[in-house]
C-alpha cells in the first residue's frame, strides 16, 4: 500500500510540480519560498487525499492550493520584512527571456499571477477567475493592466516585448 501511495505522489509531482513551482516563483519571487510552497501543496495533498472528478479538476485543485500557500507565505510577518525579487537567480534564462522575466517579476503580484496563468500555463480568463476566486472582469482588467505595465517597462529598458 505504501509503495502505491509513493508512486501516486511521484506521478502527481512529475505532472504538476514544475508548473506549480513556476507559478509560485512568479508569485513569491524567491526560489526557496517557491519550493516551500510547492512542498506544502503536496503535503496538503497527502493529508487530505482529495478525490477528483477529472484531470482538470485535479490540476485546478493543485493550482488553487499552491496559490493559497503563496498567499499564506506573503501574509506572514517574516515576508513583510524581506527584500522583493532581487534575490531571484535568473542565470538559467536566455538574454531575451531574462529581460522579460525581470520585468515580469517587478510587476505587482496580482498582475504577475494572472499573466503567468494566462501566458505560461495557458488558462482562459474564466478559468483564471475560478482558480483565483475573482470575477472575470477583474481578471480581464488585471491582465490588461499587467500587459500594459510590462510593455511600458520593457520599452523603458529598450527590450522588445
Amino acid at each position: 500500500m505504501e509503495n502505491e501511495a509513493e508512486r501516486e505522489l511521484a506521478e502527481r509531482y512529475d505532472r504538476y510540480g514544475p508548473m506549480l513551482y513556476r507559478m509560485c516563483l512568479v508569485m513569491l519571487c524567491s526560489r526557496q519560498d517557491a519550493e516551500d510552497a510547492v512542498q506544502e501543496t503536496f503535503c496538503a495533498y497527502l493529508k487530505h487525499r482529495p478525490r477528483f472528478e477529472n484531470e482538470e479538476h485535479e490540476k485546478a485543485w493543485f493550482l488553487r492550493v499552491a496559490t493559497n500557500k503563496c498567499h499564506d507565505l506573503r501574509r506572514s510577518p517574516f515576508w513583510k520584512r524581506r527584500a522583493d525579487w532581487t534575490g531571484v537567480d535568473l542565470s538559467e534564462e536566455t538574454p531575451e527571456e531574462l529581460g522579460v522575466l525581470e520585468e515580469l517579476l517587478r510587476l505587482p503580484g496580482k498582475y504577475r499571477q494572472v499573466i503567468h496563468l494566462y501566458y505560461i500555463e495557458g488558462y482562459k480568463i474564466a478559468e483564471i477567475a475560478e482558480l483565483l476566486g475573482r470575477r472575470e472582469n477583474t481578471v480581464k482588467v488585471q491582465l490588461h493592466r499587467g500587459r500594459e505595465l510590462l510593455r511600458l517597462s520593457l520599452e523603458e529598458r529598450g527590450v522588445q516585448p
